[in-house]
């Protein structure tokens, strides 16, 4: 009798060391919620974070293990290596995240007034949530573009700086809104128009490089991409320049925190994230350009 699974099931969906990988980021991400839900508890919109974090990468990665396992991915209409490139990145950053997040605000030593039974389960989540972080950063280092290799786009240091680079603009948003004051000038309103603008950009490049869109004939889409990195540069440069003169010089701002700012609900601490964020991606840019110069995009891997 001829064998039904040979063809269509590969095994190094699983064996090999992406493949442990991934096995391990189900059984970490599992692990990390079902501690939280059954016993450790999360609340606000830290929990609530760190609880979608868990669940989201949980079911992505299960979702990405099925499809190799049965070679189903062939069947999308996808670049299943800027895909799965791009997703690892994406939830390295995030489990990061959670795994700060959830023991700053849950985990204390003493077991008042939450139990010690509570306080256990937390600190074995946080664990776990470390765990799922390193498994996911583990799979960024193995399937990373090696020199002189041909790879998908988002498996290169500038595919990889895209998502990172996103990433960061959401943090700068969330500072943003949280009572920062951007209306106020302006001038603050240019820098959020920079952040937005670039945002909006570097999403649209991921998003065509994961829908394998990069070789249309009738649009080049490298030279594109170079050219809008460059761009990016200038305009973050400009950010970089104006936002901390209107936000924390004595004419427009507050060189210093206010003393009877509400922590937590304080406009300058909001500012000063929107600055320091907004250096960070200013270098993410620059780093981009220099590496955009030595790669090649290659549509469908």
């Amino acid at each position: 009798m001829e064998s039904t699974g040979g063809p269509y099931l590969s095994t190094a969906a699983v064996t090999s060391p992406v493949g442990i990988a991934r096995l391990l980021q189900m059984t970490f991400g599992c692990t990390a919620f079902s501690l939280v839900a059954h016993q450790g508890g999360f609340s606000a919109a830290y929990g609530t974070f760190c609880m979608f974090v868990w669940t989201f990468c949980f079911a992505v990665t299960v979702f990405i293990v099925t499809c190799e396992f049965t070679r189903l991915h062939s069947c999308l209409s996808i670049s299943w290596g800027n895909f799965t490139a791009a997703f690892a990145m994406l939830a390295t950053l995030m489990s990061v995240t959670a795994a700060v997040i959830y023991p700053l605000y849950f985990v204390q030593l003493g077991c008042y007034p939450i139990g010690c039974e509570v306080r256990d389960f937390r600190i074995a989540a946080s664990v776990f949530a470390g765990l799922l972080f390193v498994a996911y950063a583990a799979e960024v280092f193995l399937t990373r573009a090696k020199p002189g290799q041909v790879t998908s786009y988002m498996a290169t240091v500038s595919g990889l700086l895209k998502i990172v680079q996103a990433f960061v603009a959401c943090i700068i948003f969330g500072a943003l809104v949280n009572d920062s004051q951007y209306g106020k000038y302006v001038a603050t309103q240019w820098c959020v128009a920079v952040y937005s603008f670039c945002f909006v950009v570097t999403v649209v490049v991921v998003a065509f490089s994961v829908t394998g869109k990069t070789a249309l004939p009738w649009f080049p889409f490298e030279r594109s991409v170079v050219v809008y990195t460059f761009g990016a540069v200038l305009l973050y440069v400009s950010a970089a320049v104006i936002w901390p003169v209107f936000c924390f010089d004595s004419k427009y701002g507050s060189p210093r925190r206010p003393g009877l700012c509400a922590k937590g609900r304080c406009p300058w601490d909001s500012q000063l994230v929107v600055a320091i964020f907004t250096y960070v991606n200013l270098l993410l840019y620059v780093v981009d350009l220099a590496y955009s110069q030595r790669i090649r995009f290659v549509s469908h891997l």
